[in-house]
């Protein structure tokens, strides 16, 4: 698995975006508040699969730092069907009801969650069955992932929000940036 931080910062990525998709539907509510409230939402569901598994009525074994876990790990809680109904439902329900926009952040981290699991060999259970991309070990590579996360929730939010007008603003700027430091090296 990814770790706390790693999670932590892909949920709040995901936050951001879902609190961009909550403002474009007009479900911000007043002072864009639910907006905010999704932000969060979006943050704490970037870590909710796993702290949804430790059994917070039990007490903490000697060793510093373990939970009970009253849920085995990655199984009801990393089920991908569900985050993905979760996320379906609470967009469908954008500006019917005021804890939409809350579910949809909190949807949008822990989907969020289990893209960033979905490499590792222990993968996740999407449908029935774990399925892994076999890409890494855990632990590995997590600054690239948060970058890679980041990356693609603003991709996305600068494509539902602003009509891509920072990619395409981006795609012209790479081009000059790299001549004038390209010319710059020669002198």
């Amino acid at each position: 698995m990814a770790s706390q931080k790693t999670h932590h910062a892909s949920g709040m990525a995901a936050g951001l975006l879902a609190a961009a998709i909550v403002i474009k539907a007009g479900a911000g509510g007043p002072y864009l508040v639910l907006a905010m409230l999704t932000l969060i939402a979006g943050t704490l569901g970037g870590t909710a699969p796993d702290w949804m598994e430790v059994a917070w009525w039990r007490s903490k074994k000697k060793r510093r730092g373990t939970h009970r876990l009253w849920i085995t790990h990655r199984t009801i809680t990393h089920w991908g069907l569900g985050w993905v109904a979760l996320l379906y439902y609470s967009h469908a329900n954008l500006g019917a009801v005021w804890w939409a926009p809350l579910a949809f952040g909190f949807a949008c981290g822990g989907l969020m969650h289990l893209l960033t699991d979905w490499p590792n060999p222990l993968g996740v259970p999407w449908i029935f069955r774990r399925h892994s991309l076999g890409l890494w070990r855990s632990g590995r590579l997590e600054s690239m992932v948060i970058v890679l996360t980041w990356g693609l929730c603003a991709v996305l939010g600068d494509a539902l929000v602003f009509d891509s007008v920072g990619a395409v603003t981006f795609i012209k700027f790479v081009p000059a940036f790299v001549a004038s430091e390209h010319r710059a090296l020669k002198l």
